[in-house]
């Protein structure tokens, strides 16, 4: 498929950035491929020794110009999963996997910035297993390092309100960077007129949501009251670990409580519950290790063979700069791995941080039709923010399409929650139009 991309390809090389501008007149010029955007660049920035991050920009088809319309930063859960890939092609970009244009692309908004992050993830990579990150500290320093030197190359996107969206495990990182750009903007080491975030089906309180999977798939008749005991059993043992602080753990007890559920829903898709997975749990998973069951469930399933295929194939031959011995995904276990200890500490507090001590715009949208982040774990943590008690008195706004309702809004002051319908945890791609419907009010171009 290399002959679908064909076009001239600019390299300018810097001491830690290795960016390639492909020429506006060539984006995509390829036989059946009939329409995409202007403006695109992407590079590596070296974030650490042995630490190397890839980033991708699609400069937006608004009739308002990049240099005035939002840049959005769209960072992908797992972790493990891949903006440029999965958030890209499978989601909010300009084309979907089979090179198709997408209608309801957030390009039609505002510039797009994927960063495949962690470090590993995607396109980025490490050269050493010391070089991974652990946390989400970690995580939020690298990005604030890929960012500023995007920036300082792209200084045209200093100015322009800036945005990150994100989803799952995505929007835990966004938190814990968000707060840490927030300080830096501050601090004036470096120009960004950064205006808001938003969370989608994030996991920013895991025992919140782990707990409330028995409670959620009882109402929505998935389970009996037998088998919510049995859920409900597992998951307050995640609970109980985490308590005595052994985090590792409360991940393990948090994946033998995805094995009952899917075991007593004959196998529920976690990220939409109207569609099935069958059980994974066959003779060949059920020898995997617990942290193996763990990546196959939510890092492979962003790894589909055809999105694969397009990402080692006519995508890196596009690239040109990706190194010969990096394969696309082919660290993403990794990634996950190395993040078991973190992965089930909340990041709540950082949220209310946020939404008490800075100007931003918090948003948390939750779809109607998710498990893994299902909107009645969301809602527990919610109404333990410091704005409780204003925010239950704001009124619930339904958002229409043709005077049908897609979503519903709450806010007060600086914090909005929607509740997106007929989606499940990859709200953009399971109800697209809704989707558009809510970036456009939060980037205020409704």
């Amino acid at each position: 498929m290399s002959w679908l991309f064909v076009f001239m390809l600019t390299l300018t090389l810097m001491p830690i950035i290795r960016s390639s501008v492909l020429p506006k007149s060539d984006f995509f010029k390829a036989p059946y491929v009939t329409s995409g955007t202007e403006g695109e660049s992407w590079g590596y920035v070296t974030v650490r020794p042995k630490a190397h991050m890839f980033w991708w920009l699609y400069q937006t088809t608004n009739a308002v110009t990049y240099k005035q319309a939002p840049l959005i930063l769209w960072l992908q859960g797992g972790p493990g999963g891949s903006s440029t890939g999965f958030g890209n092609f499978e989601e909010i970009g300009p084309l979907d996997v089979n090179l198709n244009p997408r209608n309801t692309t957030w390009l039609s908004l505002a510039s797009l910035l994927f960063i495949d992050n962690p470090v590993g993830t995607g396109y980025s990579y490490v050269e050493s297993d010391d070089a991974y990150t652990t946390d989400v500290q970690m995580i939020a320093a690298d990005l604030l390092t890929v960012f500023s030197a995007f920036l300082n190359q792209n200084k045209d996107f200093q100015s322009v309100p800036f945005y990150i969206f994100s989803e799952s495990y995505g929007g835990k990182m966004t938190a814990a960077f968000s707060e840490v750009l927030w300080n830096a903007v501050k601090a004036k080491s470096l120009v960004c007129n950064f205006q808001g975030l938003a969370m989608g089906d994030s996991w920013i309180s895991p025992l919140d949501s782990t707990n409330s999977w028995g409670p959620f798939l009882y109402v929505n008749s998935l389970v009996d009251r037998s088998q919510l005991g049995k859920v409900q059993e597992s998951a307050q043992m995640a609970a109980k670990l985490a308590a005595e602080g052994k985090w590792k753990d409360a991940t393990a007890q948090w994946l033998v409580t995805e094995d009952v559920v899917e075991e007593v829903t004959s196998g529920v898709n976690f990220y939409n519950i109207q569609q099935w997975s069958g059980s994974q749990m066959s003779e060949a998973n059920a020898r995997l290790t617990w942290l193996d069951r763990a990546i196959h469930r939510h890092v492979k399933i962003m790894q589909g063979d055809d999105l694969d295929q397009l990402m080692n194939g006519p995508i890196r031959e596009k690239l040109k700069i990706i190194p010969k011995n990096v394969t696309w995904g082919g660290q993403s276990d990794t990634v996950f791995q190395k993040q078991i200890v973190d992965f089930m500490k909340p990041v709540t507090d950082t949220v209310d941080n946020l939404i008490t001590n800075t100007s931003l715009s918090v948003v948390v949208y939750s779809g109607q039709l998710d498990l893994i982040v299902d909107n009645v774990g969301t809602e527990a943590w919610v109404y333990r923010l410091n704005i409780t008690d204003e925010f239950r008195k704001a009124e619930k706004v339904p958002i229409k399409i043709r005077d049908i309702p897609v979503a519903f809004v709450k806010a007060f002051k600086n914090f909005k929650y929607y509740w997106i319908l007929a989606a499940g945890h990859m709200v953009p791609s399971d109800n697209g139009p809704a989707a558009l419907a809510m970036v456009k009010q939060i980037v205020d171009m409704a």
